[in-house]
């Protein structure tokens, strides 16, 4: 008799969701934050909060220290 032996499930990590619009909106974001193409962001984080985005997803965007003016 042939025994099937079933993957064991990774305990503490959890499955991440790779959506390719999410991740194209993250990526357009980006672009129109550092371009500093404002009017835009609004539409991007929209559709990147359909997708699935999280709220820390789009905060480290907004907060990404390449966009600092230059003192």
């Amino acid at each position: 008799m042939r025994q099937v032996v079933k993957p064991i499930p990774r305990v503490g990590f959890f499955a991440v969701n790779k959506d390719p619009v999410k991740l194209t909106a993250l990526l357009y974001l980006r672009e129109a934050l550092l371009r500093e193409q404002y009017e835009e962001c609004a539409e991007f984080i929209a559709t990147a909060k359909e997708f699935g985005a999280n709220e820390f997803e789009i905060q480290n965007l907004l907060e990404d220290p390449r966009r600092m003016p230059k003192t």
